[in-house]
């Protein structure tokens, strides 16, 4: 039979598992606390080169929802909100590089364009000088 003594000891012993869980706990406090300035840097990196690759002409759609949620991000910023304000910014830096992209792309496309264009008239010229 144990007496008073031994289960007193028994019931002071850490759980492992209970240690754990309160140590995570501590670890995603101190996260949800800090200010995501890293990814507040990446955002306004990929909104600028998004808007200087013409993104606000080839994807108004997805620049404005950039736009939008960067400024929701710094909103939520100031409000000390950094969960939502890391999320927003993270949302505003993919729809501001899809914008980026679409651009670059719709560029590129218009280059082929006036290439073909070009040499449609070279072979129309050469077919002139032909006859």
């Amino acid at each position: 039979m144990k007496s008073n003594s031994d289960s007193c000891i028994t019931s002071r012993r850490p759980r492992p598992g209970l240690a754990a869980l309160t140590l995570g706990g501590l670890l995603l406090a101190g996260c949800a606390g800090n200010p995501p300035t890293e990814q507040f840097a990446l955002t306004e990196s990929s909104v600028k080169e998004a808007v200087s690759a013409g993104g606000t002409q080839y994807a108004p759609v997805e620049m404005r929802a950039a736009q939008e949620k960067w400024r929701e991000a710094e909103l939520a910023m100031q409000k000390k909100d950094y969960d939502r304000a890391r999320l927003l910014a993270e949302q505003a830096e993919w729809d501001a590089r899809v914008a980026g992209r679409k651009a670059r792309a719709a560029k590129a496309q218009r280059a082929v364009e006036e290439m073909k264009k070009g040499v449609q008239e070279l072979r129309e010229e050469g077919m002139r000088s032909v006859q």
